[in-house]
């Protein structure tokens, strides 16, 4: 079974929750693309960082969600979430110079999970409920969006599961 990204249910909202997440490491790559074809091409370095395209020619554990988000650069940043036990010390270095390595510091995020195809009108859709719930509840947030993908692109999208992050100030 794959490894989840750990998270605390912190409270259960009127169509989404708040969780809190602890620190975390993230093999990312920044493509230059659409929204549809920026997961496609960044997932390809990302899967062969984890098949052993690493220095230490180390296999890792595929884990879930693969994370999408818009950058400032006008990019998405397409990351794979490294398995728990992993530290900075032990994360191998990338052999493909588009791969980097990033820790994310503990956080606290908003959650709205959806099931169906993904595509970037789903994305967005939620998003924008998510925003809208946030809204409601004089909740504040910052920056853009998370996208969580949770299965393989050739699940039935009626069986797929997936989630828009935000994270929350304060």
């Amino acid at each position: 079974m794959t490894e989840r990204q750990p998270f605390t249910v912190v409270e259960k909202c009127n169509g989404y929750e708040i969780r809190d997440y602890p620190e975390s490491r993230l093999a990312q790559v920044d493509m230059r693309a659409s929204f549809s074809a920026a997961g496609s091409m960044g997932f390809g370095p990302l899967i062969r960082y984890i098949s052993g395209g690493n220095v230490s020619a180390q296999r890792i554990a595929m884990t879930a969600p693969v994370l999408q988000q818009a950058s400032p650069k006008e990019t998405y940043l397409v990351s794979f979430v490294m398995p728990a036990e992993m530290t900075e010390a032990t994360m191998p270095q990338p052999v493909d110079g588009r791969v980097t390595m990033v820790t994310v510091p503990a956080r606290r995020v908003a959650a709205l999970g959806f099931r169906g195809g993904w595509n970037e009108r789903r994305f967005h859709e939620q998003a924008a409920a998510l925003r809208s719930a946030l809204t409601r509840d004089k909740r504040t947030w910052s920056g853009e969006p998370t996208y969580a993908r949770f299965d393989p692109p050739w699940k039935p999208a009626f069986l797929k599961y997936s989630e828009v992050l935000m994270h929350l100030e304060g």
